[in-house]
């Protein structure tokens, strides 16, 4: 019965932070259709640029390292999102996938296979370890009320959220 009610809650908490269509935020974008890159610093615990001023329907190319000495996500949801979110990246902290300064993908992978949201494979976020660059594509087709943040443990609690103004 246990194994059956903690299935059931890693069930619901995989299918909600996945980028959807219909939850305003955007879609993943292709590269043919970039329309401007942005370089994207992540510190702890901000980012840089602060805010970013984006056109609806724009398809923008981030650019992201992190130069913080912990590890940081750029997530690119509403305040819901990144609220149900936050429970799989505590999860990834209990099971000893992420530490405060590393992610162990090794262990990552093969949790991934057990759960999903162990792999932190979602279109809408790079999740990097401190020197680490990644890029993410995002067009921002049906987007509004939309916050890039960062949903390691603690880190959006204090402030790690830049705004996004859609004209």
């Amino acid at each position: 019965m246990k194994f059956l009610k903690y299935t059931t809650i890693l069930m619901f908490f995989s299918s909600v932070s996945l980028a959807d269509k219909n939850m305003g935020i955007g879609s993943k974008g292709k590269l043919s259709e970039i329309d401007r890159i942005i370089e994207v610093k992540m510190y702890d615990n901000y980012y840089e640029p602060k805010s970013f001023n984006i056109k609806k329907g724009e398809t923008i190319k981030f650019e992201v390292i992190n130069e913080g000495n912990l590890v940081h996500e750029f997530n690119i949801a509403n305040a819901m999102m990144h609220k149900k979110h936050q429970p799989e990246m505590e999860r990834m902290v209990e099971h000893g996938i992420l530490l405060a300064d590393t992610i162990d993908r090794d262990k990552m992978k093969k949790m991934a296979k057990m759960d999903k949201a162990m792999g932190h494979s979602h279109s809408n976020s790079v999740l990097l370890a401190p020197k680490e660059k990644g890029d993410l594509v995002w067009k921002f087709d049906n987007a509004m009320n939309i916050e890039i943040a960062c949903n390691v443990p603690g880190h959006y609690q204090i402030g790690m959220v830049a705004s996004v103004k859609l004209d």
